[in-house]
């Protein structure tokens, strides 16, 4: 394990997602810096078997390491939840995933014990929300719904299309006929839809983003294993991305979302790792 304060972040994704999750780590945590690696060459991660999933995030770790990353952030719902206990067990660095966080403040915020999840196929069948919610409260009941349609809709660009609107009103009618409280966002894709998402479910559903709770609880991690950045040096780079595919088009969907002009991604070949 890198014991380096000032060694960079891991954050890894199936693709462009998981830069929700970088961003929110730029904002709470200035001083850290962040190799962020998206798997654009095998995206989309939700329709794979678990042990697809666990070889890739594998390789990713390998590669990070390489990258001397001091902590992990699994910026991927789905492979949070099919990958991260195994390759948790299997390396000394600090690693944390995306689901635990986002679970339990929906726990926290629920009052009349309905919780809504959105996601990918794998994630809401993996059951892995309700099992960290239930674990908090066994009456909370969550009610899964899969949304495979939000991210081509997402990477296409069209946050606020009537079209997307529409699919995501079909989406969230059954939750919303249930009488949900809380809305858990479970893919890192869908805060980009947080004010859409907003305008069809009203002021009584709160909206839970796990990019935002996980960048919070790296703050913590990294707090209690003594490796916060105590004051990044001026430094040109401060943030590497890298990508199995399609560098050009990632750069440019970083840049729109990201409080940072992206300067240079690179291309590598992860099936080395």
């Amino acid at each position: 394990m890198n014991q380096r304060k000032d060694a960079p972040i891991g954050v890894f994704d199936s693709g462009v997602g998981g830069l929700t999750v970088a961003r929110e780590i730029m904002r709470n945590l200035p001083h850290e810096r962040i190799v962020y690696f998206g798997d654009t060459a095998r995206v989309p991660y939700g329709s794979k078997s678990r042990e697809t999933v666990i070889r890739y995030s594998r390789q990713i770790v390998r590669f990070l390491k390489t990258q001397e990353v001091k902590a992990i952030v699994v910026a991927c719902n789905t492979a949070s939840a099919l990958a991260l206990e195994t390759i948790q067990q299997e390396t000394d660095i600090p690693m944390l995933g995306v689901v635990e966080p986002g679970a339990r403040v929906a726990a926290k915020t629920t009052r009349n014990k309905k919780i809504g999840l959105i996601g990918t196929r794998a994630t809401v069948k993996s059951d892995l929300y309700r099992t960290m919610i239930q674990k908090t409260d066994p009456q909370i009941q969550v009610l899964g719904q899969a949304c495979p349609l939000f991210v081509p809709l997402v990477e296409e660009g069209w946050l606020k299309d009537s079209v997307t609107i529409e699919v995501a009103r079909r989406y969230l009618k059954p939750l919303l006929e249930q009488d949900i409280d809380t809305l858990i966002l479970g893919c890192t894709h869908y805060p980009l839809l947080r004010s859409m998402l907003r305008g069809l479910v009203g002021d009584k559903v709160t909206l839970v983003n796990p990019a935002y709770e996980t960048a919070r609880e790296l703050g913590r991690l990294l707090e209690e294993k003594g490796l916060e950045n105590e004051g990044r040096a001026e430094e040109e780079f401060p943030y590497r991305f890298f990508v199995s595919d399609e560098e050009a088009y990632f750069q440019e969907f970083a840049n729109s979302i990201l409080p940072y002009d992206v300067k240079m991604t690179k291309q590598i070949n992860i099936e080395e790792y």
